[in-house]
């Protein structure tokens, strides 16, 4: 198995440390950053969830420039994200951080489309992500990363930033899902 596949496995060993974290009040208190104040736990996951989704462009990179592009890396690569970015919506719907309608339809598109690859990769087809895709996953984790912190950066000016960037990754979500399903609408179609 080579580098940028390792990064990418590690990115899913990542997930329950940031869940034990997220979810365990371990009783260190509470940070005040600008004003605003975070349970110490929540901080230390939103930075391990930080680190884990930063894995997904060092192990894209390090595998574009030296080559290594495998179709093993194609496919476990969206299913580490897909992992990461669910699990971290689950438990912001469970804190009641984030309105469950719209982890839904979040979750339902990342099913769709890896059911969709599921079917491409069984006629022998294996779809690196768009551009499209690359933009929700990162305005994804932007949004996610704003609700962990608590809106910390924005709370001293009262903008709902993290709901708001919530509301564009479920924006961006669809569009990618729509587009990845017409693009690849006659494989699917002709699929046995």
């Amino acid at each position: 198995m080579n580098i940028p596949n390792k990064i990418t496995i590690s990115r899913i060993f990542l997930i329950p440390l940031f869940m034990i974290f997220m979810l365990i009040d371990f009783g260190w208190g509470e940070l005040s950053i600008l004003g605003a104040d975070i349970p110490v736990h929540h901080f230390i996951a939103a930075m391990i969830f930080i680190f884990a989704a930063s894995t997904d462009w060092v192990d894209g990179y390090y595998a574009r420039k030296y080559n290594l592009v495998t179709n093993l890396g194609k496919f476990l690569d969206p299913l580490a994200d897909k992992l990461l970015v669910s699990a971290a919506l689950i438990i912001l719907v469970e804190l009641q951080m984030a309105p469950s309608w719209l982890v839904i339809i979040i979750i339902s598109r990342e099913f769709a489309i890896t059911g969709l690859r599921l079917v491409l990769a069984g006629s022998g087809e294996v779809h690196a992500a768009a551009m499209l895709g690359k933009i929700k996953m990162w305005v994804q984790i932007v949004a996610i990363s704003a609700l962990l912190l608590h809106n910390i950066f924005f709370e001293m000016f009262s903008i709902p930033f993290d709901l708001i960037a919530l509301y564009v990754a479920a924006f961006f979500t669809v569009w990618s899902g729509v587009d990845y399903f017409v693009k690849n609408w006659g494989a699917f179609r002709d699929s046995k």
